[in-house]
């Protein structure tokens, strides 16, 4: 599987301050990758130095083969989607009139405005006038515009923070299925549900460095403390290590029928978070 991006000992500094120091990793082809961290701790300004947006200060980059030289040309631009804080739509227009300028630009059919809308959730609404929706539908609108051109790489900035819960989950299982069609992602979260349901990958930011990377499941393991809670049917709270010694107590327990409930001691995404940077994921 080769790489869609490769990033190696990046640094940005405005001014005094820096922004991003030293930071490496790769994103393969067909992952959804997932940068985390609280706000202010670079993962936007890694999305603009990643789109051509803003210039790198040292380092080396490659975005689906190409340089930070070439981010500006049209055949970088129509390969790539983005949903970030600068992305705007016509007040004065309809969601429909919208996306329809949108499919003029990246010169595609018409035909993609109800198959992008579909996956947003918007389609019986395509003819409200975008000044008249709300913060959340004005979300689900700039995520269908990135991806009416069907890109290969789909970058996203916290693209579900103002979203209920319903149009939330609609949104996952939209993206879903775009990374099962070959869209690889690359999203930038603070929202550790989100990050352990979607992402094959995650890196840990903060304060412009990465602190840990791997795949959600191996980094709960591995901050686990290798233990099951254990209720019984009496309500008494077992914690067993997971050794042989333990095998014959919870083995006695199932055949004498007396489990309510079992689960392993895994950490989330947020608890590893905290453990790692001393530092909530939401600030």
């Amino acid at each position: 599987m080769t790489d869609a991006i490769q990033v190696q000992n990046i640094k940005k500094t405005f001014k005094k301050q820096t922004a991003i120091q030293d930071v490496s990793f790769s994103v393969k082809s067909g992952e959804i990758f997932g940068l985390l961290g609280p706000s202010g701790a670079g993962k936007t300004t890694m999305i603009k130095i990643l789109t051509g947006e803003s210039s790198k200060t040292a380092g080396t980059i490659q975005v689906l083969d190409f340089e930070p030289k070439n981010f500006n040309s049209p055949s970088f631009k129509k390969q790539i989607g983005v949903l970030s804080d600068n992305s705007a739509l016509y007040d004065r227009l309809s969601i429909q009139d919208n996306l329809q300028l949108f499919c003029k630009l990246y010169n595609v059919s018409k035909k993609q405005i109800d198959s992008v809308l579909d996956i947003v959730n918007l389609k019986p609404e395509k003819h409200k006038q975008v000044s008249k929706l709300s913060k959340g539908m004005k979300q689900r609108v700039l995520l269908a515009k990135a991806l009416l051109h069907q890109p290969t790489l789909l970058f996203l900035d916290e693209p579900t923070s103002a979203l209920d819960p319903v149009n939330r989950e609609h949104i996952h299982k939209g993206l879903q299925h775009l990374n099962n069609c070959g869209t690889t992602i690359f999203l930038n979260t603070h929202d550790m549900d989100e990050a352990t349901q979607l992402c094959d990958k995650v890196a840990f930011l903060n304060n412009g460095v990465i602190q840990e990377i791997g795949k959600p499941d191996d980094l709960r393991y591995q901050y686990s403390n290798q233990s099951f809670h254990l209720t019984t049917i009496h309500n008494e709270t077992l914690i067993l290590k997971n050794n042989p010694e333990n095998a014959h107590k919870i083995a006695q327990l199932m055949q004498n029928q007396e489990i309510k409930r079992i689960e392993t001691n895994y950490p989330t995404l947020g608890e590893i978070f905290l453990n790692v940077t001393g530092k909530e994921l939401v600030q």
